[in-house]
């Protein structure tokens, strides 16, 4: 007979896990958060990027709680599941550069892979380029990956290297609901908050939180990852990943239909651009950093709830790649984006080719 937790680990478990994920992502933009960004790793964690002041974009700074509740939920199931495991593995730096540069690809596109399926459930078709690119950045870190591609193996840590990212959430977390002043009362000198554009939608604090609480507790237990689902289906014909992918995106169309949020079209789109090579080269930028990191944004950052310090440094490395992209124009069409993309495919190519095994061993 099989244990209850092994529902999790079934192929109806991940499907039912991604139908939840799709209609609550499409419900929390019902809700109040952005148009087609009900969640979106990449953009909030942009906003907690602005609303720490680590730029200056004034209409993307909100100190959103669903990036800190999608890890403590995934640190109540680890805790819970006697899944909490404090782990370290090597190459920290080169993961840093990694967030950094996913980070980047993902604001050039405007959003992350869960984003991009939001978009394509709300209408906006120019999400079809991003997933294209996504995809084809994705058959290239299979392809490094088949060659032995490897950052180095995790080694068990001591508990407080396991502690210090949740630590970090539970902070911020208390920070997204206090909204503490230490100025004026007109200053807002901790943190900032932004009174128009994207950063100012959204829905309730606590219902946020604890729909991503939900989230997180659920992803944790069935490893619920949309680049890790492309990445299974390229490289081992597994459909078990990406069949919870799947199921999002339908759980959102048809969720986006009941609300009445979807909108067809490439022009006018929320929070988008028509530059189809920028949308699309971001995405490959991103696929790529993700694949050779060990999954999207949304599992790093369950990852890092389970005691994971390596995908705690990939967090860090994207949350200053959103300060980078703002501060330097790197987002959507901006001037210095066409540049940051060929950047950024020279540097996590050279990355990919030298952490190949044969390589790393001196063969």
């Amino acid at each position: 007979m099989k244990k209850p937790t092994d529902l999790f680990a079934t192929l109806g478990g991940i499907i039912a896990v991604g139908l939840i994920i799709g209609s609550l992502a499409a419900t929390l933009q019902y809700w109040g958060n952005p148009a087609n960004m009900g969640i979106c790793v990449a953009c909030f964690t942009r906003d907690i990027a602005g609303a720490l002041g680590l730029h200056r974009a004034a209409i993307v700074q909100y100190l959103r709680p669903e990036i800190p509740a999608f890890c403590l939920g995934s640190f109540l199931a680890a805790l819970i599941f006697g899944e909490f495991r404090p782990r370290t593995g090597s190459a920290p730096v080169v993961r840093f550069i990694l967030g950094m540069f996913a980070m980047i690809g993902a604001l050039i596109f405007l959003g992350c892979p869960w984003r991009a399926l939001l978009r394509l459930a709300g209408g906006d078709w120019n999400a079809i380029l991003g997933l294209g690119g996504l995809i084809v950045g994705i058959s290239i870190g299979v392809g490094f990956l088949r060659a032995g591609f490897s950052l180095g193996r995790s080694s068990p840590a001591r508990t407080v290297t396991g502690l210090a990212m949740p630590f970090v959430m539970v902070v911020l977390l208390i920070l997204a609901f206090t909204y503490p002043k230490f100025g004026p009362a007109d200053a807002n000198v901790a943190l900032f908050a932004s009174t128009k554009g994207a950063g100012a939608v959204h829905a309730a604090a606590w219902v946020s939180t604890l729909v991503a609480l939900f989230i997180g507790f659920l992803a944790q237990r069935t490893r619920f990852c949309t680049v890790g689902g492309l990445r299974d289906l390229i490289l081992m014909r597994d459909f078990h990943l990406f069949s919870g992918v799947l199921a999002f995106l339908v759980a959102a169309f048809v969720l986006n239909q009941f609300f009445k949020q979807f909108h067809p079209g490439f022009e006018g789109q929320p929070a988008a651009h028509t530059t189809h090579w920028l949308n699309f080269a971001g995405m490959v930028l991103a696929g790529l950093s993700f694949t050779l990191a060990g999954g999207c944004p949304g599992r790093q950052v369950f990852l890092s709830g389970e005691g994971d310090a390596d995908a705690a440094v990939f967090i860090l490395g994207m949350l200053t790649g959103a300060a980078v992209a703002h501060n330097f124009m790197m987002v959507a069409a901006q001037p210095t984006a066409p540049y940051i993309v060929v950047i950024g495919f020279v540097v996590v190519l050279i990355i990919g080719f030298m952490g190949r095994e044969r390589l790393a061993l001196g063969r």
